[in-house]
């Protein structure tokens, strides 16, 4: 199987593009693994024909927004994100008319009638950069809480929060840091912005997938209790092979992500199925959200 996926894409120039949270055997076989801010930047860049997004998705949407000459599939249709279903483009219109001198900053974990709607998009390794690099002295955050209630701590701004959350990072508790302190004690905790606020005060390190795998890369150290979906142990064992990472909790799963399989990648690369298709004028609107966040350095 994935010898077939290695020839079909080279014969339809075909690029694979895979979440740190996807199964192993799909980060294994994607020609570029990396979090939102990465795949964004990726997708963008790419001088592919076809992009197979193996996400959940609004990352697929994400794409087909930076590149609608390219071809974009999805594996798994059915592969969503419940925090991005929380917050809609009705909110974004409400939301404004109750706060009309303020910026809307969505999560790029959002769909594309928010990105629509909204002045700049940002990733949980440049929402702080974001949030800053606004003149509005007032901004409008959705839809996660616990990333807004995370960049609201490095700026002056009124940060007004949603009520989203990510169901697979907001289940960790403080009661969680306490117990692995004591299973691993003098072991750092590094900890992902999604999760709640308390959690993400009690943690050694705060920052995205990508930054907790540079950080833990690049430290002398070498224990570390990790507080993200358990995804990321593929990359961050097959980059240190001499350090050990715990969980931070059991089931640190986002079902979701799990649901692509190398069938799911081989079927879309002979049949085409689950192609992403995006009314254009709400593609261009979100296109302009999506740039303006790529733009800020």
């Amino acid at each position: 199987m994935i010898e077939k996926i290695a020839k079909l894409k080279k014969e339809k120039n075909a690029v694979i593009l895979a979440h740190f949270y996807q199964p192993n055997e799909i980060q294994a076989i994607a020609d570029f693994v990396g979090d939102s801010l990465d795949l964004s930047r990726k997708a963008a860049d790419c001088d592919a024909d076809i992009i197979i997004f193996c996400g959940v998705h609004f990352m697929a949407g994400s794409a087909k927004i930076l590149s609608p000459d390219k071809t974009v599939m999805i594996p798994e249709m059915n592969a969503g994100c419940p925090m991005a279903d929380m917050v809609t483009a009705e909110d974004i219109k409400r939301l404004r008319k109750e706060h009309p001198d303020a910026a809307v900053v969505a999560y790029i974990n959002s769909s594309v009638e928010v990105k629509a709607e909204c002045d700049i998009c940002c990733t949980s390794s440049n929402a702080i950069k974001i949030v800053n690099s606004l003149p509005n002295d007032e901004i409008i955050f959705v839809p996660d809480k616990n990333l807004g209630s995370y960049a609201q701590q490095f700026t002056d701004k009124k940060v007004n929060l949603f009520s989203g959350y990510c169901p697979v990072h907001n289940r960790i508790t403080v009661a969680d840091i306490e117990k692995a302190r004591a299973a691993h004690p003098g072991v750092e905790i590094l900890v992902h912005p999604e999760c709640p606020e308390d959690v993400v005060a009690a943690a050694d390190f705060v920052g995205s997938t990508a930054q907790i795998i540079d950080y833990s890369s690049n430290s002398d150290k070498k224990e570390f209790v990790i507080g993200t979906e358990y995804g990321v142990l593929y990359p961050l064992e097959k980059k240190n092979p001499d350090k050990k990472f715990y969980m931070l909790a059991e089931n640190f799963t986002c079902a979701n992500m799990k649901k692509t399989t190398l069938e799911d990648v081989l079927e879309c690369l002979e049949t085409g199925k689950n192609e992403i298709e995006i009314d254009e004028e709400i593609r261009r609107k979100a296109s302009a959200s999506l740039l303006r966040m790529l733009e800020v350095k």
